[in-house]
């Protein structure tokens, strides 16, 4: 299957948007300005991939009879392709069956580019921000770029590497966010910066760059974090949250929670969410050991629950959510109203306390049972569970001491999700029953960082991308930044845009829009921290039942 197209239909849930990219026979890969460079299999040292191809752990799965994605939705009919446009012209609304899959010896891994510029210990983000065909706007026909942060923020060209410019300076330990923040159509870009020792201030940046305000010091924590951007009160114009506080588009503090009590020392490094609990259509703000009303009301609190990472999915099939709580104690789940259903539970063995499971997790299906799993790390293993914490499979990994995440992708469309983990010395990819399928070097001493994937080149194929930075020899073994793709280009078509840490689908439309309403993930995609499959205009799920 050809997966490099002229003029590509591209969206999630009925974007309604024309991918612009190269055409037949054209190479989009060039080289950079000299800090990027193109490597290709079979090379040396930095940036030398391996794959052991997909074998036997997705032929069971790769008759093109599974879900896409892990959706249970009634019948509809899907609609027509939008007519073509560079521009979102739906809410959101579409969606569709797909059935582009990969062949299944799919992973020939390439590395597409490279670029050095210093250490990076955060997720990398994908957004369009820059002008590349000189039409006078910033829009979805542009070539996405890659948004790297050292304690710097550098956009670089998602086909080449090559830096286009950069902005800060920022906290080298949080992960910015990207959105429209003031309706014009383009993102803003949201981070912090080490105002004074122990405390962070937020700072916005304009697509070129511009700073356009930036708060006093009011992030009690100089350990990192995420900021994330959703429209809590659905009045069109997007909020920006991180830790307990939330700010208007314009930086003013409009809610700040009390601090969650029970952390360790030097531990407060989180990434708070934020998701509609109780079907008004709002959005609460999720800490994990309380939530609270986009007004500031309380909503649940309960103390005996150690502070952690949340994330949210539907593990019961009921309509309502659940939130996965990751902490010292080891895996929590609350019912959607705060009740706890599981309370530091350690599935693995593994044991708690010192931050062994204090990492954020990832949700997809990662069996094609139609199911969503979750998979988070654990001392030095990497495992995936399933909803009642019976382990699906396990492996280990290199990463003792750090707090890094995972993502999956469903890379060949046959309906079983890859995951992927980045330790402190290689990206790994993994099968559905944990065999390794490709393995990247990477130096990290890792902090919340995780690979992404998307459609970093407008290519109609997924890549990866996945960044490095000192290991705990304080050496820097591996390119700041690595784009790593299939070597021919089949890889599934992903969207084009990762904006945020808590990064799942329906936060964010593909052109850094925010939705006044977000459509709830756990209804729809029942991912989390993963990208998804896109064709013919619409993002990719089963076929409906019966």
């Amino acid at each position: 299957m050809g997966m490099r197209w002229g003029l590509t239909w591209v969206g999630l849930m009925g974007l309604g948007v024309v991918s612009c990219g190269g055409a037949e026979g054209t190479d989009p890969f060039g080289s950079g300005d000299g800090t990027s460079t193109t490597t290709g299999v079979g090379t040396t040292g930095p940036g030398e991939v391996t794959s052991t191809g997909v074998g036997s752990t997705s032929a069971d799965a790769s008759s093109g009879d599974g879900p896409k994605l892990d959706l249970a939705i009634p019948d509809f009919n899907p609609p027509d392709p939008p007519m073509p446009s560079c521009h979102v012209v739906d809410d959101m609304d579409a969606v569709g069956s797909c059935d582009d899959e990969a062949p299944p010896d799919s992973f020939e891994p390439d590395v597409q580019w490279t670029w050095d510029g210093g250490t990076s210990a955060v997720t990398p983000l994908v957004a369009n921000l820059t002008d590349d065909n000189d039409d006078g706007s910033i829009d979805l026909c542009d070539t996405p770029d890659v948004i790297v942060t050292t304690n710097r923020i550098h956009v670089l060209d998602g086909a080449t590497g090559q830096e286009h410019f950069d902005m800060g300076p920022v906290s080298g330990t949080v992960t910015p966010a990207i959105g429209d923040l003031d309706g014009d159509g383009e993102p803003e870009i949201v981070s912090a910066n080490n105002f004074l020792l122990g405390a962070l201030a937020f700072v916005a940046f304009d697509t070129d760059g511009t700073q356009l305000w930036t708060t006093d010091a009011i992030w009690e924590n100089d350990q990192g974090g995420a900021v994330g951007i959703a429209d809590f009160d659905n009045d069109g114009s997007p909020e920006i949250y991180a830790d307990g506080i939330i700010l208007d588009s314009m930086g003013n503090v409009l809610f700040q929670a009390p601090q969650q009590v029970g952390w360790f020392i030097a531990q407060r490094n989180t990434a708070t969410i934020a998701a509609d609990l109780d079907g008004d259509d709002d959005l609460e703000l999720i800490l994990g050991q309380a939530a609270y009303h986009h007004d500031g009301t309380l909503y649940y609190r309960d103390e005996s629950i150690l502070p952690g990472y949340p994330q949210i999915a539907n593990l019961d099939g009921d309509p309502e959510p659940e939130i996965i709580i990751n902490n010292d104690g080891g895996i929590t789940i609350l019912e959607h109203d705060g009740t706890i259903k599981n309370q530091d539970m350690t599935p693995t063995g593994d044991p708690a306390g010192l931050g062994a499971w204090f990492r954020p997790s990832t949700v997809h299906d990662f069996d094609g049972d139609g199911v969503s799993e979750f998979a988070v790390s654990s001392a030095e293993s990497y495992s995936v569970f399933e909803p009642n914490l019976v382990v699906n499979w396990s492996v280990g990994v290199q990463d003792g001491s750090g707090w890094a995440a995972g993502t999956a992708f469903d890379f060949l469309g046959d309906g079983v999700a890859e995951a992927m983990y980045a330790d402190e010395a290689t990206l790994f990819i993994y099968g559905a029953d944990g065999a390794i399928e490709l393995q990247v070097p990477r130096s990290s001493r890792t902090l919340i960082e995780y690979p992404v994937v998307a459609d970093v080149d407008n290519d109609g194929s997924a890549e990866i991308v996945v960044v490095s930075g000192d290991n705990w020899d304080d050496k820097q073994t591996t390119p700041t930044v690595q784009v790593i793709r299939d070597v021919e280009d089949r890889w599934i078509q992903a969207r084009r845009i990762w904006n945020q840490h808590t990064y799942h689908v329906t936060n964010v439309r593909e052109d850094g829009t925010i939705p006044a309403i977000e459509p709830r993930s756990w209804e729809l995609l029942n991912t989390y921290r993963t990208n998804a499959q896109i064709e013919n205009g619409t993002v990719c799920q089963p076929p409906p039942e019966g």
